[in-house]
């Protein structure tokens, strides 16, 4: 399994399809959530997907620079429920970051984090940098990752 990285333009109408699916399942459904997934952002994201015998089991989306926040970003981060449990997640995270920092030139790497979340993204580089927050009436941590020197030589 590799992920992929696809700017908006280049996704087939049935990834998106699939990537809509999959994030409706686990923010709408799973968490009981009613909220505006579509907020426009994704035309100007690139999107990371990890697929399993074709269907996408892990996804995120990456954003620029003032998109979302004034830093780089990801965000909408889920793996399929079946799929949990493997470290995906913290690949996923890992690669997001790699793809940011070698592709963007990224410095820093903002995140909003659903507060249970917060030990897992503390353990991919993430700290806190604002309180706990409402977002769609779920708390959550304004988190940052500060890229390395040598994540930056690495490029």
């Amino acid at each position: 399994m590799k992920f992929e990285f696809k700017p908006f333009d280049e996704l087939t109408l049935n990834e998106l399809y699939d990537i809509l699916q999959l994030r409706s399942e686990i923010f709408v459904v799973e968490q009981n959530c009613v909220y505006n997934d579509l907020d426009g952002l994704d035309k100007v994201a690139v999107h990371q997907l990890l697929r399993k015998e074709g269907e996408i089991i892990a996804y995120s989306r990456l954003l620029k620079p003032g998109t979302r926040f004034s830093e780089h970003s990801i965000g909408r981060v889920v793996v399929k429920h079946s799929e949990r449990g493997i470290g995906l997640g913290k690949e996923m995270i890992e690669e997001a970051k790699r793809y940011i920092v070698n592709e963007w030139g990224a410095t820093k790497i903002k995140i909003s984090a659903q507060s249970y979340l917060r030990r897992f993204y503390e353990n991919t580089g993430f700290k806190i940098v604002a309180e706990m927050y409402l977002e769609d009436g779920i708390p959550h941590y304004g988190m940052m990752y500060n890229v390395k020197r040598l994540e930056i030589q690495a490029k």
